[in-house]
């Protein structure tokens, strides 16, 4: 007859719920896993198949009872460990979006916005676009997999305990945060000089012909303009695509490991 105690049920029980936790915060919200379109019934899935396979390799406190307030403590704490590693994926996507809003502005696509399931809001078309194109980038990569294995080091790197995590990690984070603006105007950049060069030539027209109407041949000047310098520039795009995912990716590693951070280095 098999007897088993309660100690070792509140083992198992834990070296499941545990790792399914943070793994769940990842899922929920790094892209391309994160997005609403993607099914809350797939995410579950993939969590638990990714625990399944994780979780006999992954140190657990011995006999700690998964219901008592540690462990309920320990459980959220594995869900922000895993959602702070997705928001850090998520911040080169939000730069990505501002490099499409900025570009959309200055060809006059501003008001050519639609609901957009990933971010939740409202995005031009140009951001959307923007958007798939770091997706297939993310994926090209195999960033989705890389991902998984960064998640399932960090349990080795950040084992699961009752300690409190260290704050270096999530101050990081927050300051990685004013990346967005630096990384969506490098991408951005060379169509937003562009379409002013544009716009001045249209301004310096009008004043040498002031009959011409402006708001009858600017818009179709610049928007005809802007898709031409959108078409010329996305190949050139992909390079610092995967910079930029390259070092996020580099980040949620080093976030697992919730040591020390150097300062972000100025670019």
């Amino acid at each position: 007859m098999i007897n088993v105690t309660s100690a070792q049920l509140y083992i198992w029980i834990a070296a499941f719920i545990w790792p399914l936790t943070r793994i769940l915060g990842l899922l929920a919200v790094a892209p391309p896993f994160g997005s609403a379109s993607v099914p809350m019934l797939v995410k579950i899935l993939l969590g638990v198949m990714t625990s399944l396979v994780i979780a006999p390799n992954v140190p657990v406190p011995p006999a700690l009872d998964p219901m008592s307030m540690t462990g309920l403590l320990i459980l959220v704490q594995q869900f922000i460990i895993g959602a702070a590693m997705g928001f850090s994926v998520r911040l080169v996507f939000a730069a990505v979006e501002m490099a499409g809003e900025m570009t959309s502005n200055t060809m006059g696509l501003g008001f050519a916005v639609f609901f957009d399931p990933q971010s939740q809001g409202r995005t031009s078309a140009i951001s959307q676009l923007f958007s798939l194109l770091a997706t297939l980038v993310f994926l090209s990569i195999n960033g989705h997999l890389v991902l998984v294995a960064v998640i399932a080091d960090s349990f080795n790197t950040l084992p699961i305990t009752a300690a409190p995590v260290t704050a270096e990690g999530f101050h990081y984070i927050a300051l990685s945060g004013a990346r967005i603006f630096s990384m969506g105007l490098q991408l951005s950049l060379p169509m937003i000089v562009a379409l002013l060069i544009t716009n001045m030539a249209l301004g310096i027209l009008t004043r040498a012909a002031p009959a011409l109407n402006l708001f009858g041949i600017g818009f179709p000047i610049t928007m005809v303009a802007g898709f031409l310098l959108i078409a010329i520039c996305l190949p050139y795009m992909l390079t610092p695509l995967q910079h930029f995912l390259n070092d996020t990716i580099e980040t949620v590693r080093m976030l697992g490991g919730m040591a020390t951070i150097p300062p972000i280095p100025k670019r």
